[in-house]
């Protein structure tokens, strides 16, 4: 019988005994935003939910404790507004939320937290809340957006992309593997767009944010055409693996 990993499907005697087993928590992190003409506004909390509970699995199965929250479902998204269907915080908020779940999971003894974002937008303000976080509680708090984390195990898999991009081959693929129900296959025709938010001679350490509707037409960033149930099987699969096996690095925890 698989181990259970999901916080709310635990007693409070149930997680009072995982923290004293030193588990891992992992808060996935996520926004409520515009996926382009062919899918729901739901995908990054699909996606970071789907691909936490891979990784805990991954984690139980090596014998490890491990915990996975409810997803933080929404974020920084000022830049998907234009298209509309979009919900966004500011970085306080956003940061005060943050702080709230990781402060209640170090409350309830819990020594090690993993703010696991599925969500571009939220890149930068995890990783520092993460540090603040770790220094507020004295806990061990990382962050980190899954793509980013584990690109070597995404490009491989793809046709068209040399990565996760946004409402694109990945994302859709692995949206028909999660929640095919969110797909709207007869606009997949429509769903591409630049390959890139970036404009000529922008380099990947310049940051400078702007609304899609000003860089994509469609919303989508990358080419979702290719997009399979297929590929988005072998993605959450090689993803959730490869995170678990990271995670469990306890030198990462020392």
């Amino acid at each position: 019988m698989a181990i259970e990993t999901e916080w709310m499907r635990l007693t409070a005697e149930e997680l009072r005994a995982r923290a004293a087993e030193d588990a891992l928590v992992i808060i996935p992190v996520a926004s409520l935003e515009q996926h382009g003409p062919h899918m729901a506004t739901g995908v990054d909390i699909i996606l970071a939910t789907g691909v936490a509970a891979r990784t805990a699995a991954g984690i139980a199965a090596a014998g490890a404790p491990v915990v996975v929250t409810p997803c933080v479902w929404t974020g920084l998204a000022e830049h998907h507004m234009e298209f509309g269907g979009t919900v966004t915080l500011d970085f306080g908020s956003f940061s005060g939320v943050l702080r709230g779940v990781v402060k209640s999971a170090a409350r309830n003894g819990f020594r090690r937290v993993m703010l696991l974002n599925g969500h571009g937008g939220n890149s930068e303000a995890v990783m520092v809340a993460a540090s603040e976080f770790t220094i507020e509680f004295g806990i061990k708090v990382a962050a980190g957006t899954y793509w980013h984390m584990v690109p070597e195990v995404i490009a491989p898999i793809l046709e068209k992309q040399p990565g996760l991009m946004h409402a694109c081959e990945a994302e859709t693929s692995m949206m028909l593997a999660l929640r095919p129900d969110s797909v709207r296959m007869d606009r997949l025709p429509e769903a591409h767009g630049p390959m890139s938010t970036r404009v000529a001679g922008q380099p990947p350490g310049l940051a400078l944010r702007r609304s899609f509707r000003a860089i994509s037409k469609t919303g989508v960033i990358g080419d979702a055409r290719p997009a399979t149930t297929e590929k988005g099987e072998a993605l959450l699969a090689a993803i959730g693996e490869a995170l678990a096996g990271l995670l469990l690095n306890r030198a990462l925890w020392a």
